[in-house]
């Protein structure tokens, strides 16, 4: 199945401001092997979802997103936010990696 991103272009530009982190960087993390998605909640009739995944090899992001299907059957993940993982977060990431 392949996969496509999409993002709200305005949403996109204010993430990168407060937190430094671009949503095509943010993509990169889907990409890891050791990603970590976990459902977060589930708001205005969809799931949310919060992935860590690790970019460059150094950094972990948190990344918010929803995952869905278009008609072809592509999935779609829409990112909402993205920042740097807190303290935290990066060592449950790196937990989950060395089980």
């Amino acid at each position: 199945m392949s996969t496509r991103f999409e993002w709200d272009a305005e949403k996109a530009a204010s993430n990168l401001i407060k937190h430094r982190v671009s949503f095509e960087t943010a993509a990169r993390a889907f990409a890891d092997p050791f990603l970590l998605m976990v459902q977060d909640r589930f708001e205005n009739g969809e799931h949310r979802w919060q992935s860590l995944g690790m970019v460059d090899g150094h950094l972990v992001l948190l990344v918010a997103h929803t995952v869905g299907e278009d008609d072809d059957g592509t999935e779609v993940l829409r990112i909402i936010s993205a920042r740097k993982a807190e303290s935290k977060e990066r060592k449950r990431y790196e937990q989950d990696r060395e089980v």
